[in-house]
């Protein structure tokens, strides 16, 4: 099964293949445990290498929760951290785009699957990269998604990072379950929700799933919280605002920050711009920057 997925399987290839080991690459007579037993061992070797590990996770989709990920990322990058980011969004890749790095490929190297690197050091791990056509669904059941994750999780080459950001797809299926259970001492998970009740009553899932599998939350993040208006000024309540807030003190659980909407963030997600940086002035790159902050306080970084 080693490298499969680079070398363009199908996916029931991809899970399946008889007679090469994930971890040792003999073909040999292993069985399906020992397979798994090695992969197991690997992926243990290669968590260990990762000092902290975080997941990015929302109630419903269209939040941006992927923007969160890929500016946090970028933003503990800059300021000299180890960090890489795994989309765990298998039907919904979006990370390679906003991260700009989207149509190239993950290479090889005799320990792995390489990720494919930024100039500031941050490391990328997508299905994004190996879907030929950005256009074909991938129509996959948990135990294969499942999977890829477990390969993305052993067999890439993460190397030594003091941040591993793995962005979520909504809700609290397959994937979320599958990260819980794979890595099993994650540091905690950051909620994104926006202000409207829907949203809300979501987010609310998000926490209750992490107080079910014991991991801590490190705090809710409201996005699109306000919009300042370009031409008067003023601050327009577009999806409501505070709904976050009070959601936090109700669930008891931190409160990381408001990221108001800014016609720039959307346009550097779509160009693969790190905004935090690019904008570094504007309000939304400041709460940003205020809630990695409060990330490093909650895993003992300051």
């Amino acid at each position: 099964m080693r490298n499969s997925l680079i070398k363009g399987d199908t996916e029931m290839e991809c899970t399946e293949k008889k007679g090469i080991c994930s971890s040792c690459q003999h073909a040999s007579t292993c069985s399906a445990d020992e397979q798994r037993r090695h992969q197991e061992e690997l992926m243990k070797e290669r968590l260990q290498l990762i000092r902290h590990r975080i997941m990015v996770m929302s109630g419903k989709g269209g939040v941006g929760k992927s923007t969160v990920t890929a500016n946090l990322a970028n933003l503990l990058a800059e300021e000299g951290y180890k960090v890489g980011v795994l989309d765990a969004d298998i039907h919904g890749p979006n990370i390679p785009t906003m991260l700009g790095v989207e149509g190239r490929t993950m290479g090889m190297s005799p320990e792995g699957i390489e990720p494919l690197e930024l100039p500031n050091g941050l490391k990328v791990v997508s299905l994004g990269f190996l879907i030929k056509d950005k256009d074909t669904p991938v129509i996959w059941r948990g135990p294969l998604k499942m999977g890829v994750l477990r390969q993305f999780l052993s067999e890439v080459n993460w190397g030594n990072l003091d941040f591993l950001f793995v962005d979520l797809p909504p809700g609290t299926g397959d994937e979320p379950l599958s990260i819980v259970q794979l890595i099993h001492h994650l540091d905690g998970a950051i909620v994104v929700t926006t202000p409207q009740h829907v949203a809300l009553l979501d987010s609310r899932k998000s926490v209750n799933f992490c107080h079910k599998v014991n991991v801590k939350v490190v705090g809710i993040v409201e996005n699109m919280s306000g919009l300042i208006c370009p031409h008067c000024g003023e601050e327009i309540d577009l999806f409501k605002k505070g709904g976050g807030e009070k959601a936090s003190v109700e669930l008891g659980e931190p409160f990381l920050g408001r990221v108001p909407i800014d016609p720039a963030l959307v346009e550097a997600g779509d160009r693969g711009v790190p905004f935090v940086t690019r904008f570094a002035k504007s309000p939304a790159a400041k709460a940003l920057k205020e809630i990695g902050e409060r990330l490093l306080q909650f895993v003992g970084e300051k």
